[in-house]
């Protein structure tokens, strides 16, 4: 799957904290290994490659009063050693990873059949660079320290474009990141912005800072990348690369964070231990008078109050979807109980519906906003919704007033008239038989009707339609049926709420 890779992976960087000693490379990916050993994540283990014949420029080769050129100088490797570390990591299990800083690095992490590819911030928009690069097929991960927005959605659009598989990492360029600089915030800000991007963090913070790991588990990074080291005394540690004890308790840090976070992708599990403790604070349900076999249990006739029994409904039972009927004699300030009673949940035919009308907007192609109010019509019972009813999803109702209507195939809406608003439909998916004052005709896509107030209007549909209906503003008693039992039902209407997601997950 894309991007599972990437999915609680920890990236220990080597750097140049190898020293340019092939063993003491060796002994830091053995060291780390077994302290990662005892924790259940995906690790990776990170190189840095550059090509420093061609890197530095000949004019500068050997200079020390340049930070980077000497230090890359002192800590050169061997393609030979670089192999030997990378088969090491290989060996212990880790993913494997490497920077490449130049073109012919990305040659060399081709040829040495490296993992992953991790762009370092100051490469974020090297762009000849990221086009060689963008030409390998391995997964990207490209930190962010110190890149303009602009820039990042560039890059963002550039890796997509090219259908690569690839992450991004908050990251600040400050070596060590002092606590109140590490603005973790970003991470939030990734996730929210680049929705389909897996989003990490890549620290330089004091490895003895055990807290901007939990913070960055909690704002939701999954990739997780530190600067580790063996300290000894011909080779101390900088000030943002951990020891194997520190990285122990960075690690274990992070895995309490992810137990305390908990799932985020979808509602998370309850426990047995919270739906007791929280059953025995609902109010249980007792019948206020007696209540004969076969009566219907209704709001009136019950009253809510604590403790509640074993088996007994509870308040939270008592939804506009259930209906209860007594299968025997209740006693008055009896408790109703599961047993005494025939439960029908009218949800399930409601879910039913709903599948249904999925079905027809994603065939119609539509565009809805995201957040929708849905009202089911249903005039004689939702029993009969399939033979007469509508789905009515409101959009705007002001001095103006937007609904979509979606009559599934079979439905009829029965007449009635309005005598405030005027309405103008407009069809856009199907088509429809409208009745106006008695004459029919039939409407397809493209055609619009306009009903003007008092007129008796009717509609069906034999395949299924789609009709926008813009209107002066609606009132909820400017509906004039002209059968008196539609009238008289109180409970023709069933409203809810759904999220844009409606479209592409189950309804429940």
């Amino acid at each position: 799957m894309k991007g599972e890779l990437f999915n609680k992976l920890f990236i220990f960087e080597m750097a140049n904290n190898h020293m340019g000693d092939v063993g003491h490379g060796l002994k830091i990916i053995r060291d780390i290994h077994a302290v990662a050993s005892k924790y259940d994540f995906r690790f990776g283990f990170k190189l840095q490659y550059r090509n420093l014949d061609t890197f530095i420029h000949p004019d500068y080769k050997g200079r020390s009063e340049f930070k980077y050129v000497k230090r890359f100088s002192e800590t050169r490797l061997s393609e030979d050693e670089f192999i030997a570390l990378k088969n090491e990591m290989t060996r212990l299990g880790f993913v494997t990873i490497c920077t490449p800083f130049d073109e012919e690095s990305v040659d060399m992490i081709e040829r040495h059949g490296f993992d992953i590819i991790k762009i370092a911030s100051c490469s974020f928009t090297d762009w000849p660079l990221l086009e060689r690069i963008s030409k390998t097929d391995k997964p990207l991960i490209a930190s962010t320290a110190g890149i303009a927005l602009l820039d990042i959605d560039n890059v963002v659009s550039f890796f997509e474009h090219r259908e690569k598989d690839f992450a991004l990492m908050h990251c600040v360029g400050e070596y060590p990141t002092q606590a109140r600089n590490l603005d973790l915030g970003q991470i939030e800000l990734f996730r929210a912005r680049y929705q389909n991007v897996p989003i990490g963090y890549s620290t330089h913070e004091d490895p003895e800072n055990m807290d901007a790991v939990k913070m960055a588990v909690a704002a939701g990074a999954i990739i997780l990348e530190k600067h580790v080291g063996v300290p000894k005394d011909a080779y101390q540690l900088n000030a943002y690369s951990a020891s194997p004890g520190q990285v122990d308790r960075w690690l274990d840090s992070a895995l309490r964070a992810f137990e305390m976070r908990g799932e985020a992708a979808d509602r998370r599990s309850i426990t047995e231990k919270e739906r007791t403790d929280l059953r025995g604070l609902q109010r249980g349900v007792f019948v206020k008078n007696p209540v004969k076999a076969g009566e219907k249990i209704t709001a009136g006739n019950v009253f809510f109050a604590i403790p509640n029994l074993d088996g007994q409904l509870v308040a939270n039972d008592l939804s506009k979807y259930s209906e209860f009927m007594a299968k025997r004699d209740i006693t008055a300030n009896g408790p109703v109980l599961f047993q005494d009673v025939d439960h029908r949940n009218l949800r399930d035919r409601v879910i039913e519906i709903i599948g249904k009308v999925v079905n027809m907007i994603s065939a119609s192609s539509i565009c809805l906003p995201n957040k929708l109010d849905v009202e089911l019509s249903h005039h004689f019972g939702i029993d009969r919704f399939d033979e007469w009813g509508a789905t009515i999803i409101n959009l705007i109702n002001r001095e103006y007033c937007k609904k979509i209507i979606i009559l599934l195939p079979g439905q009829n809406h029965p007449a009635h008239l309005h005598k405030k608003k005027e309405e103008t439909f407009h069809v856009v998916y199907g088509s429809l038989v409208l009745s106006l004052d008695g004459k029919e005709r039939e409407y397809r896509e493209g055609d619009i009707i306009i009903v003007e107030r008092g007129m008796s209007h009717s509609f069906r549909s034999a395949g299924g339609a789609i009709f926008e209906e813009i209107s002066t503003t609606h009132y909820v008693d400017d509906s004039f049926y002209d059968d008196a039992n539609v009238m008289a039902n109180k409970h023709r209407k069933t409203a809810m709420t759904y999220w844009s997601d409606w479209l592409t997950r189950p309804i429940r």
